[in-house]
């Protein structure tokens, strides 16, 4: 609120005063202008046809920066810490949501281009590619690990090392009891993490190798959770034995998942993310300009172009309000005549009354 003479008044109401001492100040003016219209824009008494929305612009321009320079003053302003590890305000915050298969056929050795990577090390590689081109200082990461079952390992942390270590050698089976992977127990720690976020706020990434997922039993995940990507890794073709049995991934299983939890599937055992999947899926693709602008910016850009708009006016109607120049003829020169004075003839210079009369 900006406080006025002992009273608080909000922008809007600032900005409605300003319109109507505007509209009165220019209709004021405008009686004064039309008393010397003809001296002011000669003989048909107008000026240029653009100058005649000037009544309108002058308020409509005042009323703008009045708004824009009083929403300033009132609203917060935008910080950012030292390290501008982010920034403050909760509405700029995205959540990037990591359901990680920590079951020990992630160890196996088959994934990667060359099949000489770890499933694990694989879903590292693309985990990493992922937060390269995302805008990082604006995300909060979170890491539900799930095998036999499934527990939360870090949340909403913007310290990306602690990430990394955890998709590294750090051996997080064995805080599970052994038997089979348990993939819809990891989705549904996982809604249990996001429930509290914004809607639409954050991007769902599942890595695992599919090895084994029940037909029944998807959980629904919370309205803040606005894109899922399932990702696999592991050769599809050739697997590898463990426990006396083969493990692959499962790239048919792993697409129904994602079908039915409304994200996207993609097979990284070869190839990264696409950018268009992740630019969609996180959100940032279908977010045009105009919703990214707060009440800040459209308050800077109304200050920007109220002040803009009083500032030019002056000038454009001095040299454009209108065509009318007293006492300049064609080519810049003095008219050739000018009224009924005998001391002027055309192409001629001044002449004295001795000169003209015989």
């Amino acid at each position: 609120m900006v406080e006025l003479l002992g009273h608080s008044y909000g922008p809007e109401w600032l900005a409605a005063l300003v319109l109507v001492v505007s509209v009165l100040a220019e209709a004021w003016h405008r009686r004064r202008v039309r008393a010397v219209a003809r001296l002011a824009f000669g003989p048909t008494g107008r000026p240029a046809p653009w100058a005649r929305a000037v009544p309108v612009l002058v308020p409509a321009a005042s009323a703008a920066l009045a708004w824009g320079l009083a929403t300033l003053v009132v609203i917060p302003p935008r910080t950012y810490s030292a390290d501008q590890s982010g920034p403050t305000r909760p509405g700029d915050v995205r959540h990037a949501l990591i359901a990680l298969d920590v079951s020990p056929s992630m160890r196996l050795v088959d994934a990667g281009p060359k099949g000489d990577q770890s499933r694990m090390e694989r879903a590292r590689a693309i985990v990493e590619s992922f937060f390269d081109r995302v805008p990082l200082e604006r995300y909060r990461v979170s890491v539900v690990a799930f095998y036999t079952g499934a527990k939360p390992v870090v949340v909403e942390t913007q310290d990306f090392e602690v990430v990394r270590n955890i998709l590294g050698d750090l051996p997080m089976h064995y805080a599970f009891a052994t038997g089979r992977t348990q993939l819809f127990d990891g989705l549904k720690e996982a809604a249990k993490v996001a429930a509290p976020w914004n809607p639409g706020s954050a991007t769902l990434l599942v890595l695992t190798d599919g090895d084994t997922v029940p037909a029944t039993g998807m959980p629904s995940m919370p309205a803040s959770v606005g894109g899922v990507i399932v990702v696999g890794v592991g050769d599809s073709k050739a697997g590898s034995f463990i426990d006396g049995r083969q493990s692959r991934q499962e790239v048919a299983t792993l697409k129904q998942v994602a079908a039915r939890l409304g994200g996207a599937f993609h097979d990284g055992n070869e190839r990264h993310l696409a950018s268009g999947l992740i630019a969609e899926l996180s959100g940032f693709e279908a977010e045009s300009v105009f919703q990214r602008l707060t009440r800040r910016e459209y308050a800077l850009l109304a200050a920007a172009l109220g002040a803009a708009a009083l500032g030019l006016l002056p000038l454009l109607l001095e040299y454009f309000g209108t065509a009318w120049r007293p006492g300049r003829g064609q080519g810049g020169r003095f008219p050739t005549g000018f009224g009924s004075d005998p001391r002027m003839e055309p192409g001629r210079r001044w002449r004295s009354r001795e000169e003209l009369v015989p």
